[in-house]
């Protein structure tokens, strides 16, 4: 069975209208069917049957005036008005709800009209700009063409290396005041399962689809998807492009749900790169939030927690995920739920950090804007460590104690596409108690932040060698460059734009 295409979803979405709706109820097309592109469809028809609006109107018992609002896409029609409009134009009702432009006029027409309504096309002060049917084309590409010039002008870098660590940093905060809990999207993904018939277990790859079809998408798997980007969405055509490919915790399912994430969110175009940091997080979030349930996770750790028994790998094994989003999963559970503080860190095997979070009291390496991301862990840790154990994708556990107190860690190894990184989950000392793995006898003393811990040679290695030594350092030209501009930062938006042009043809 292929997976179903915007069109096909458009003609089920119509079929269901028919059989559910009265005829003078709305077809709440402003979730079905952009309004705008709509009426450039019922216009051409119009036009191209050589009818007037007093024509249609009189075919149909409307008024010209009233027809006019659908063609401009100010009024949304009824059932009943659907289908009377197809029977006088000789033309099926999918004909009129087809999401594609029906002429390159038509299409520069609904362009214009979207840039009119950008807040910063607004900000011109200009009074709205009615296309008349005389406007040569060339206009209209040359008003678009300014209208693009001045956002790419207004598009400044997302932001310097220093800004983005002191977003990330902000962020950090907000998350261990909340302790990494975020009811309302809890909310939101419990209601779209709701929405889709879930009862329970693993979400299966139907109910995936359900949820594509339920926020009205198709998917569809590509080969060709542009290299800076896991996935397009075709807010036109309501198309979700993604590839097969696994890259270690980004499979294709759970990229597809942090996609879904932004459109369940209602997420608009990031303002800057706090505000896409804070969008990716979010999404990221209610893609495990739907994975891994709230109201299935929470029993399954609670009957771990009284067995003592918990632990990620079992997360991971139940609900089918990988090892990474499993360990963030229970960071997120784990206050709110099981009242325990813990930290997180994902770091490859030279130590740097990638991803941290704690609300135990850890003390992490961190730079003057309170960044841990970039900085270089503790040798003693359990994060390090792992890395150099006999069986290395196996559980590492490890109790570490430090100048903040004594923490035991469970660390595995979660191979990626590109690099291994080892995931971390710690608690202090006293609530090792609850998980599997309490009993380790690995232990390692740590005074970091302490320099003479890890991050100076030893003494007497420093007396042998210093002055004796020039190590040539891999380029780190990233250190000096801004982010790459635009609303998404790193994404080449000249490849996404053809790639979109290449397939809305299909």
């Amino acid at each position: 069975m292929t997976d179903p295409t915007a069109k096909d979803l458009l003609f089920f979405r119509y079929h269901q209208a028919m059989t559910t709706l009265r005829p003078e109820e709305p077809l709440n097309l402003t979730s079905d069917v952009d309004l705008v592109t709509f009426g450039q469809r019922l216009r051409h028809l119009r036009r191209s049957r050589g009818m007037t609006l007093a024509d249609l109107g009189e075919r149909v018992g409307r008024a010209p005036s009233q027809l006019s609002l659908l063609e401009n896409g100010r009024r949304e029609p009824k059932l009943s008005l659907l289908q009377a409009l197809a029977t006088a134009l000789e033309a099926p009702v999918e004909e009129l709800l087809r999401r594609q432009p029906p002429s390159r006029r038509a299409q520069l027409e609904i362009a214009l009209e979207e840039a009119q309504r950008d807040p910063l096309y607004r900000t011109l002060g200009l009074s709205h700009l009615k296309v008349g049917k005389r406007m040569p084309n060339e206009v209209i590409e040359h008003i678009l063409a300014l209208y693009g010039e001045l956002r790419r002008s207004r598009t400044k870098p997302t932001a310097s290396p220093e800004e983005a660590r002191k977003a990330n940093a902000e962020l950090r905060r907000q998350m261990h005041e909340r302790g990494n809990h975020f009811a309302d999207i809890e909310n939101v993904a419990a209601q779209t399962l709701d929405a889709v018939g879930y009862r329970g277990g693993a979400v299966s790859q139907g109910t995936l689809m359900t949820l594509v079809s339920h926020f009205g998408f198709g998917l569809q798997y590509v080969r060709d998807l542009p290299r800076s980007v896991r996935s397009v969405t075709d807010l036109r055509n309501r198309r979700i492009y993604l590839e097969r490919e696994q890259l270690g915790m980004h499979t294709p399912r759970t990229i597809l749900l942090q996609t879904l994430g932004h459109i369940a969110l209602d997420h608009d175009q990031p303002a800057d790169f706090a505000d896409f940091l804070r969008q990716r997080v979010e999404a990221n979030y209610f893609g495990a939030a739907i994975l891994m349930p709230e109201r299935a996770v929470v029993p399954f750790l609670q009957e771990a927690k009284a067995n003592r028994e918990l632990s990620v790998e079992d997360l991971a094994d139940v609900f089918s995920v990988s090892y990474e989003m499993a360990a963030h999963r229970f960071t997120n559970m784990a206050t709110h739920h099981l009242g325990l503080q813990l930290h997180f860190t994902k770091n490859d095997e030279n130590g740097t950090i990638y991803k941290a979070y704690a609300n135990d009291g850890l003390s992490f390496p961190q730079d003057s804007d309170g960044a841990i991301e970039g900085q270089r862990m503790c040798r003693s840790w359990a994060g390090r460590h792992v890395f150099n154990a006999e069986d290395r994708f196996s559980v590492y556990y490890q109790y570490t104690d430090t100048p903040t107190g004594t923490y035991w860690c469970l660390s595995h190894i979660d191979p990626s596409h590109e690099r291994d990184f080892a995931i971390t989950l710690g608690v202090r000392y006293e609530d090792s108690r609850w998980f599997r793995g309490r009993d380790s006898t690995n232990r390692e003393k740590s005074a970091c932040p302490d320099g003479d811990c890890c991050q100076r040679p030893p003494k007497a290695l420093a007396d042998r060698w210093e002055g004796m030594a020039w190590p040539s350092a891999r380029a780190h030209s990233h250190v000096l460059s801004v982010l790459p501009p635009g609303a998404f930062p790193g994404v080449d938006e000249a490849d996404v734009y053809a790639f979109l042009d290449r397939h809305s043809t299909e």
